[in-house]
């Protein structure tokens, strides 16, 4: 009878331990996110993405205040629309500004939001901007290798 009971309570504590380490692994890949908070949604539009996926984190000032909702591509403006979901607790003026954010020098990829100076805040529904776009880093490598082959074509040969 002994044993029997020491099995069950060894066998829960591997159940829980089990949960807990899906739970962590969910939670670092963004693919679960746990927050009661109430939330507004609001759009923005941008040239270029990169790797922002839907549930990426919206920050301000280092501080997660929202998650990306949903991003579809617009056919009539050919821009990548994102929707926001920020939390009601966080209001920010009218002409706050997105941009795309890497955490890091090759983490993920968030946006991050800086505050206006407008009287009047954002509310549901209304749309930012003011977005700047994702830098991406072959586009990046390609201007720096350009720019160097054309100030190699500069140079006199006389000299």
């Amino acid at each position: 009878m002994q044993r029997s009971k020491n099995d069950v309570w060894v066998g829960l504590f591997v159940l829980i331990g089990a949960a807990a380490i899906l739970f962590l692994a969910l939670q670092s890949a963004n693919l679960l996110s746990l927050s009661f908070q109430k939330t507004y949604q609001v759009k923005a539009k941008f040239d270029n993405v990169g790797g922002v996926k839907p549930k990426a984190a919206v920050r301000s000032a280092g501080v997660v205040v929202g998650r990306v909702d949903n991003i579809v591509f617009d056919d009539q403006t050919f821009q990548a629309e994102v929707t926001l979901a920020l939390e009601s607790r966080y209001v920010f003026p009218k002409d706050s500004s997105l941009k795309i954010l890497t955490s890091g020098l090759l983490g993920e990829q968030y946006l991050g939001i800086e505050a206006g100076a407008d009287d009047d805040n954002l509310a549901a529904g209304d749309t930012i901007s003011s977005t700047q776009s994702a830098v991406v880093l072959e586009n990046l490598i390609s201007q720096f290798l350009f720019s160097k082959a054309a100030e190699g074509s500069n140079v006199d040969p006389n000299q």
